[in-house]
């Protein structure tokens, strides 16, 4: 038996190893326990699965065990995303069970539980099931598993928030990069149900995922990087493995940040779809962001580093726009789980708005503020955990780093150190996992930032 635990977005490990039958077993029974615990039987469930090896047949597993605690059970007829599960919680008011391991390697599997909010289970919902994990659960009747589409409701969502005609009106070539992954059949085909012409490549899904990382970052989107470069006034989109992260290329086959991307749809949905409310991000989010939520007149709610973070504070202040460094965002009207279908749907409806290249969307952004952001991030690997306090201690006392003095501290999410020139940090936090410190830099200057990291490794 060996040790499961639940991190920022749920259980994952090695298909084979650690996920396995009995593992599977023990989390589903620590999910049904907290659904009848909460709920009740007659709280719908509803489990999906994206399309990594063993996927499936898992979900399965989980399906039929929970119908024989007594619920009933829609079982996903086909491979889908995590945000349109998400969704379908929400719209169905159901719990969900999604079998997915994300922008891990091809050889991990994990299990995502996602309650009737239709966002990451908080903190306190994980340490329910973990204490859930220990504690006996039986049969109490018979309930039922269906398999049951969801891609209908999650269109017809989509299609209200996302102006399709306007951006048919775009002259772009539009590239997709289906990655093998979850989203193919799912942005390609709105694209296609709307009349939006489109190229495409690796639109088919494998296990291996190309012999590659199901991770939309420029490593593995070399193709997409390539045939964007070849195909003149295009531009590109892909998503990772369960489709809840966004990868975005410009018409000059450069990678567009996460964090320009979320600033680039904050100014598009104050100025061109009128909405209001303040802006959640995460505190190792770009300072650009806080920028132009200033500029906006936007107020900024900041959380620790993690989508479940942001997810429970757009709960709780319906934001316009809330977003995370690592390629996850979602608006105001949808919902508060990471959607990178609807983030690549949303940069080609500003686009078109604007009638304006993602180039130009880009310089207008740093014209705005003033300024250019870059950013950076090491890990500092360490002998055991025992030297991550101590350390943590040794920044709350720091009051200039590489002749940058401190201005202010914020300890939130590990140390994070804001310096008196007010255009650079340093964020240092603890790896969840493993004895590391992970830091994160920004700048308004390369050779700022060169400094800053020379100063503190």
């Amino acid at each position: 038996m060996s040790n499961i635990k639940f991190g920022t977005d749920g259980w994952r490990a090695v298909v084979g190893k650690d996920f396995n039958e009995e593992n599977v077993e023990r989390v589903t029974k620590a999910i049904g326990k907290y659904v009848f615990d909460n709920f009740g039987l007659h709280k719908r469930i509803i489990v999906g699965f994206d399309p990594r090896n063993m996927a499936e047949e898992f979900a399965m597993q989980t399906a039929e065990q929970l119908a024989g605690y007594g619920f009933n059970v829609l079982l996903s007829d086909k491979v889908l995303p995590t945000p349109v599960l998400a969704y379908s919680a929400k719209h169905l008011n159901a719990c969900a069970v999604m079998f997915t391991a994300s922008h891990n390697p091809p050889e991990y599997l994990g299990i995502k539980f996602i309650p009737d909010y239709a966002g990451p289970a908080t903190s306190e919902i994980t340490d329910e099931l973990m204490l859930n994990l220990h504690v006996p659960f039986r049969e109490t009747g018979k309930g039922s598993v269906e398999r049951y589409n969801f891609k209908p409701d999650y269109f017809k969502h989509i299609e209200k928030l996302i102006d399709f005609e306007k951006i048919k009106t775009l002259d772009k070539n539009i590239i997709f990069d289906g990655l093998y992954a979850a989203s193919i059949g799912y942005f390609d085909k709105l694209l296609e149900i709307h009349g939006i012409k489109f190229e495409s490549l690796h639109m088919f899904h494998d296990i291996n995922f190309g012999g590659g990382m199901p991770e939309p970052k420029p490593k593995f989107l070399k193709a997409l990087i390539e045939k964007v470069k070849a195909t003149p006034n295009s531009v590109g989109f892909a998503n990772d493995g369960d489709s809840d992260r966004f990868g975005v290329i410009n018409e000059n086959g450069e990678y567009v940040s996460p964090n320009e991307i979320i600033a680039i749809l904050l100014i598009h949905l104050t100025k061109n779809k009128g909405l209001k409310g303040s802006l959640v991000k995460t505190v190792g989010a770009s300072l650009l962001l806080n920028k132009i939520a200033e500029k906006l007149g936007v107020e900024v709610i900041e959380t620790a580093v993690g989508f479940k973070h942001v997810g429970e504070a757009m709960r709780k202040f319906n934001p316009i726009i809330g977003g995370e460094e690592s390629g996850g965002l979602s608006i105001q009207g949808h919902i508060p789980e990471k959607d990178g279908i609807l983030a690549n749907l949303l940069i080609l409806e500003a686009m078109a708005y604007e009638n304006k290249s993602l180039i130009e969307l880009q310089k207008e952004l740093y014209d705005f503020v003033g300024c250019r952001f870059y950013n950076d991030r090491i890990d500092k690997h360490l002998e055991n955990f025992d030297e991550i306090k101590p350390l943590l201690e040794d920044y709350k006392h720091k009051t200039s780093i590489g002749g940058f003095k401190v201005k202010n501290i914020d300890t939130k999410d590990g140390v994070k150190l804001y310096f008196d020139d007010n255009t650079s940090w340093i964020l240092v936090r603890p790896s969840g996992t493993e004895p590391l410190l992970r830091v994160y830099f920004e700048s308004d200057s390369l050779e700022k930032l060169d400094k800053l990291r020379r100063s503190d490794v």
